[in-house]
């Protein structure tokens, strides 16, 4: 067969369709640095390694780089903060969202949606952020979705990146008494006359224990959280007229419920529920598939799981041992990027940066992640977006990674990135003497290792040239699609 583009992008398509990049034969496995620990590191705590974050790493040493990042508030972000300054309703208040938009108005949306992708490319507290956005995954309040207009991007400051790296119990505890939440699952309509069960069901399914309740449960659930509602300022709000007394027992937690006002008994029994070992289990199980394999070892469930009971539900102990753990370490080539993921990981390994002014750049980012479904908080059912290969890995999504890869190297969209110059001198500042050696000095600098002998000459087949043909002048025409090939090998959709 004569290698191509189109065959390249075929057979890699064909190849992440079939899962091989999670389990390819041995003489297919990508190349990325399974010596290299750090690497390896980066590519799970990062939303994609840079040369500085690498050199850092290298430095600091993978234990010290961890606990840097585990201390968000020593690390200067200023550059991404003052990005942040010219999305001011990303993550305000219902009272400042109300005052300045129209009701319904989806720019709160895109705003807040738009931060998350600056944060993921421009933060330098990566860990935070992926941290965080397993969260706002797990505790997911979809946007678009009807009622949390004005509340979506406060429950992401108030809720999700306040207790990021803090306690699951009192993050739980907030996520129960916020408006976004309250709407988003049905509770701000629950009355004693009409118990809504939506958000008793997802707060034990989804949010905590898992499969392990049964209806009598959902149905004391659901009575014992009546009360829990909005008020008319768009605030949390508690209403004993809506409450609904009488005895419960749910998963062994017992209350006579006796009391008009039963504020105090449904936050025990949220604690109750952050605190049960069923709910260690689900928070364990997930961190672990978000950042260990698709299915993780039982092995490294169960210690995690203790290690967040003993704990008190604090999240850094976990993520302390998740990342430093025998099994995390074993764990190279067993994740894919998301689209989001895959996104982010370009801008910042093509050393791209934000709009010098405005916000079209971000706004270009966020609707090609809407062509993808992979845009932020847009996955419209309340368990969040999926985290497994499965769902992912498909031809069509890849041809579309593909796209985009082609669109960031060449600068055709969006053009509001800041770029190198020269890009390619700043990816590769001293050329080789062959197109092979070229593709080896990019594969090298923007995935970790060079690709297979196939894929390079698939990569060069685009500019009609061979592994040992000299560098000539036709470079810099050649050079945006070479890079764009360089990160469509399958090694590169690896996280």
């Amino acid at each position: 067969m004569t290698l191509t583009r189109r065959t390249l992008i075929a057979g890699t398509a064909a190849a992440v369709t079939a899962g091989l990049i999670v389990e390819a034969p041995a003489a297919a496995t990508p190349r990325v640095a399974p010596g290299d620990p750090i690497a390896h590191l980066l590519r799970r705590a990062t939303f994609g390694a840079t040369p500085r974050s690498l050199a850092e790493a290298r430095r600091l040493g993978p234990a010290a780089w961890l606990d840097r990042q585990l201390a968000p508030a020593r690390i200067d972000d200023a550059a991404c903060d003052g990005l942040l300054r010219r999305l001011p309703l990303a993550n305000a208040t219902p009272a400042t969202v109300r005052a300045q938009l129209a009701k319904h108005s989806y720019e709160g949306f895109r705003q807040l949606a738009k931060a998350t992708i600056a944060r993921a490319a421009w933060s330098e507290r990566q860990l935070f952020e992926t941290v965080a956005a397993f969260w706002a995954n797990h505790l997911h309040v979809a946007v678009p979705s009807s009622g949390v207009w004005d509340s979506r991007g406060d429950y992401d400051a108030q809720v999700i990146r306040k207790h990021t790296f803090g306690r699951f119990a009192d993050m739980l505890r907030d996520s129960a008494r916020h408006p976004a939440m309250l709407t988003y699952l049905d509770q701000r309509s629950s009355t004693k006359a009409h118990p809504n069960e939506n958000y008793a069901r997802e707060l034990m399914e989804l949010h905590t224990v898992g499969l392990v309740y049964d209806e009598s449960d959902v149905q004391d659930a659901a009575r014992l959280l009546t009360g829990l509602t909005v008020g008319r300022s768009g605030n949390y709000a508690y209403d004993a007229s809506r409450h609904a007394t009488g005895r419960v027992d749910i998963l062994g937690f017992r209350h006579a419920n006796d009391r008009p006002d039963g504020e105090s008994a449904a936050m025990a029994f949220v604690d109750h529920l952050a605190k049960h070992p069923a709910t260690a289990r689900t928070i364990a199980r997930k961190l672990c598939v978000r950042f260990v394999a698709d299915e993780p070892p039982a092995s490294l469930i169960t210690r995690l799981a203790q290690v967040y009971l003993d704990n008190d539900t604090a999240i850094v102990p976990v993520l302390r041992a998740l990342f430093t753990s025998a099994e995390f370490a074993a764990s190279v080539h067993q994740k894919i990027r998301t689209p989001f993921e895959d996104l982010i990981a370009t801008v910042r390994t093509l050393g791209l940066g934000p709009d010098r002014s405005g916000v079209k750049g971000l706004d270009a980012l966020h609707d090609a992640l809407v062509q993808a479904g992979n845009a932020p908080f847009r996955w419209a059912p309340p368990n969040g977006f999926p985290d497994v290969a499965a769902v992912w890995a498909s031809p069509s999504a890849f041809l579309m990674r593909c796209n985009l890869h082609l669109n960031l190297a060449t600068g055709w969209y969006p053009k509001q990135l800041t770029r190198p110059a020269d890009l390619l001198g700043s990816l590769v500042p001293v050329l080789p003497g062959t197109y092979g050696g070229l593709v080896d000095a990019l594969a090298i600098r923007l995935i970790g290792a060079p690709l297979p002998a196939a894929h390079t000459a698939a990569v060069l087949s685009v500019a009609d040239k061979q592994p040992n043909s000299p560098v000539d002048r036709q470079l810099t025409g050649h050079a945006p699609y070479l890079i764009a090939l360089v990160l469509d090998a399958p090694s590169f959709q690896l996280r």
